[in-house]
């Protein structure tokens, strides 16, 4: 007969299943929409005297076991902030190694991709990501096209200054062809010319590392999201720290400038 406590048989259960009610929420109090900002990979290395690319190797397996767990947990989007348009001013090396992750990470979960269902896009400039890594990243994107499951968006090459001044220039060239109306210029027209259009709005937004930043990440789409911060640098986040944040988002009282229902 075994001794194995019953509740490391319901723990096991619970992450077998996947469920939000497995975490004890309903789906009506956990978010739709979670985005992150993965930092403290440099930090995580140079605090093991390693050098900052493998603390980049390293947060590629924290990529890993949160986007399962995202989708195992059926969110409806996660969104990660992969490489932001500031990072161009990192070392070539570094640059160089990141470009071969994202390569290799694109070719390497592919299988996985399909097995659970996630459907992969991602929002960003092109300029200076090499081919061969557009290549594989669109490989991917068609692959994935008609999964049923969680989005994956990747930023990269993002900045969300770049992203409405983009929004606006479009804004611009409709009214001008006529498309659209000055007068009609709203957050709908704005919104739906944004590289995240027809996308959720965030509502949590994670940020790892300690920063009490927003660091140029999806400033229009979060106005509302709820933030939580964890001191852990990303190569350290885990699902319990995923489902920790998840739990905390739910207990918060989201008013959206308006009254708590306690008044």
């Amino acid at each position: 007969m075994s001794t194995k406590p019953d509740h490391d048989d319901d723990a096991a259960q619970d992450k077998a299943d996947g469920s939000l009610e497995s975490l004890g929420l309903t789906r009506e109090r956990a978010p739709r929409h979670i985005a992150v900002i993965m930092d403290g990979n440099g930090r995580w290395a140079q605090r093991r005297d390693l050098p900052r690319i493998e603390g980049h190797r390293r947060g590629v397996a924290s990529v890993r076991r949160t986007v399962e767990e995202a989708a195992r947990l059926k969110l409806e989007q996660l969104t990660l902030y992969c490489l932001s348009s500031e990072n161009w001013k990192r070392p070539q090396h570094e640059l160089d190694f990141l470009m071969h992750l994202l390569q290799q990470y694109m070719i390497e979960e592919r299988q996985t991709i399909m097995e659970q269902g996630v459907v992969v896009e991602t929002i960003g400039r092109r300029d200076g990501i090499p081919q061969e890594v557009q290549t594989e990243i669109d490989k991917t994107i068609q692959m994935s096209a008609d999964n049923g499951g969680m989005t994956l968006c990747l930023a990269i090459n993002y900045g969300a200054r770049d992203e409405l001044v983009d929004a606006v220039r479009r804004v611009v060239r409709d009214v001008q062809a006529g498309k659209l109306s000055s007068y009609a210029v709203d957050e709908d027209a704005i919104s739906s010319r944004l590289y995240t259009a027809g996308m959720p709005d965030p509502d949590l937004l994670i940020r790892t590392a300690g920063e009490m930043r927003i660091s140029n990440y999806l400033l229009w789409q979060i106005s509302y999201a709820e933030l939580w911060i964890t001191q852990k640098c990303w190569p350290d986040f885990e699902e319990s720290d995923l489902h920790q944040a998840i739990r905390d988002f739910a207990d918060r009282d989201r008013r959206f400038g308006g009254l708590s229902e306690d008044f």
